[in-house]
């Protein structure tokens, strides 16, 4: 296994730690290929990891997590990451679509619900941020919310919705204001996964099979005002949210799974080099091999770096808005690099199911897809310093 080289909290290690036991006993790799074929994720193991307490990294103490502990968090998010989205993929869900979520933007009743439970891991959310013509330019969403009396109906479809089919939730971004600019006629709205009028349908995809991305219709889904998001007050008012700390963390969730994928590819691919034997010697004794591994331990190691710097800086507080887009994008795009040397060195092998490398390398090849897209990032990032002269 590859070495945190970086410095980092007594515990942090010892959570790191505590997760590599689990990880090992309970998540072996048998199991891993059993889950990817089967398209799910274990209930049974998520509720022994929630009983340790990470959901509850993303939320005070005074809602019954542990303190907001970002570093922490990522980090979990990393290790659990090193085994495939399994364990990965329903922890986000929960303590960053849930927790970040409504401990950034929740009113105070919907704290007081709802942040118990996430924190304890009993409730799962989703994002329903997509729709069939609406990728990156969110606030152009068609789903619609029309307010009658104290109520919210809700019309539309959301796409790419992960995890709707058993999510509690789905923390969704809909128009609430057909003649209003668009970035003053958007809400995010709780809707509840088992709401009547909503429907949904998997979408078959070959990366991140910890579970279904959906098609999410909502026909004529009627919610209370206190769904909204911060409460009624907060009607319209979806964009600052948009542009808050929670969705900073959001590209830190992706860029740490991706982190993790990549160290596992780089693990598998660093033993099999000293285990595979050709013309008398380990490959990993050829200098075309040696060289692959050595450049893509390097990248590992710039990732490692700009992923902890940005979550540094989240977990203080402080302005990351623009180390969080580096780090997504660089990680993203680094990770599909890492993925396709590894696959080199391991070959054939690389294509069959006897190792992980295949489950790695299809992970991270979406990975600059996912979470805004590295385009996404990089317009993003020109806009930033563009403002900042």
């Amino acid at each position: 296994m590859i070495a945190n080289t970086l410095p980092e909290p007594e515990h942090v290690t010892a959570l790191r730690n505590q997760l590599r036991r689990f990880v090992a006993e309970k998540a072996p790799r048998e199991k891993r290929r059993a889950w990817d074929k089967a398209h799910d994720w274990p209930r049974d193991l998520f509720r022994e990891l929630c009983d340790m307490g990470i959901c509850g990294l993303t939320i005070a103490e005074e809602h019954g997590g542990l303190g907001q502990d970002i570093v922490a968090a990522v980090a979990v998010i990393e290790e659990l990451a090193r085994a495939g989205p399994f364990l990965a993929g329903p922890f986000i869900h929960c303590a960053f679509y849930g927790g970040m979520n409504m401990s950034e933007n929740g009113s105070p009743a919907q704290k007081d619900a709802l942040l118990p439970k996430l924190a304890r891991g009993e409730l799962l959310f989703a994002y329903g941020l997509s729709e069939p013509d609406v990728g990156g330019d969110l606030s152009s969403v068609k789903t619609r919310g029309r307010v009658e009396g104290d109520t919210l109906i809700i019309n539309g479809a959301k796409r790419w919705c992960t995890g709707a089919d058993w999510a509690d939730y789905i923390y969704c971004l809909i128009n609430t204001a057909a003649d209003a600019p668009r970035r003053e006629a958007l809400t995010f709205v709780l809707i509840p996964g088992k709401a009547k009028g909503l429907s949904t349908t998997p979408i078959e995809h070959v990366n991140l099979r910890y579970t279904a991305s959906s098609d999410v219709h909502f026909d004529d889904v009627c919610v209370p005002l206190d769904a909204i998001v911060g409460g009624p007050a907060n009607l319209n008012k979806a964009w600052s949210m948009l542009a808050g700390r929670a969705l900073d963390v959001e590209k830190l969730e992706v860029a740490a799974c991706t982190f993790g994928f990549a160290q596992a590819a780089l693990d598998e691919a660093w033993t099999y080099a000293q285990e595979r034997v050709q013309f008398g010697k380990a490959i990993a004794g050829h200098q075309a091999v040696a060289h692959r591994l050595v450049t893509a331990r390097t990248k590992l190691e710039a990732c490692r770096h700009m992923l902890y710097h940005a979550a540094h800086l989240a977990n203080d507080g402080k302005p990351c808005g623009v180390e969080t887009s580096m780090a997504k994008l660089f990680i993203a795009d680094t990770g599909v690099e890492i993925a396709l040397a590894c696959q080199q060195v391991m070959g054939a092998y690389a294509l069959s199911d006897a190792y992980d490398i295949d489950r790695n390398v299809r992970d991270l090849l979406g990975m600059p897809i996912v979470g805004g897209s590295s385009d996404m990032q990089r317009n993003n990032l020109a806009g930033l310093w563009r403002l900042r002269g």
